[in-house]
């Protein structure tokens, strides 16, 4: 009787203690070094932020065709997620995702936006107004840059079209990462940014 009640211990000991499915915090490509993205950040324009007049999200086509019956949110999801399945369609039916902005970890792809790094609205409104629909296009759906993140959708829309000045990931731990991918995408494409915006984005370099 007594080796068998140790014989149970001792295998709820082991399902105990086995290690948790590693989640693997994944970054979007390109980010830049600290000092590579304070001599973007020096090159940066500064001026006023422009109007919001004639914006719409759809003035920016995204989440478009990447290859067969994916489209770039499920491509980032897979990218950016651990043991993702997807089905026939490519909607991704299980897996794992660890939102850096604020830590948590979800295993339902609906829990998860794909951020827009610099917001649509915001990039609207520093240079974007005047590009082609094209342009506006490879912009929104740029898989090359640090412009993509899948990220907790409540944070998400938290942010919205907020720019660093006014708001920043909860984990302050990621502000270093978070500026440089923000410093990158501005510089690749040329937007501009507000005084403050510089200031908050200097500052967050400086927690690197």
């Amino acid at each position: 009787m007594k080796s068998t009640i140790l014989a149970v211990l001792a295998s709820v000991a082991l399902v105990s203690t086995a290690p948790a499915p590693l989640i693997i915090a994944r970054a979007p490509p390109n980010i830049p070094s600290t000092s590579a993205a304070q001599t973007q950040l020096t090159g940066l324009r500064v001026a006023a932020q422009g109007l919001q007049t004639g914006y719409s999200r759809d003035l920016f086509p995204h989440w478009s065709t990447t290859s067969g019956s994916c489209n770039t949110r499920e491509t980032v999801l897979q990218r950016d997620g651990t043991g993702v399945v997807t089905d026939s369609a490519c909607a991704s039916t299980s897996g794992r995702w660890f939102s850096p902005y604020d830590g948590a970890t979800w295993s339902a792809a609906s829990d998860v936006d794909i951020d827009h790094v610099v917001p649509l609205s915001n990039a609207w409104k520093s240079g974007a107004a005047s590009w082609s629909t094209s342009r506006r296009e490879t912009f929104a759906n740029d898989l090359t840059n640090p412009q993509l993140i899948a990220v907790t959708d409540n944070v998400n829309q938290a942010k919205s079209d907020q720019g660093p000045e006014s708001w920043k990931p909860p984990v302050t731990s990621y502000y270093c990462t978070y500026a440089k991918m923000w410093i990158k995408v501005k510089s690749v494409y040329s937007l501009t940014v507000t005084s403050a915006e510089k200031s908050a984005l200097t500052s967050m370099l400086n927690s690197c």
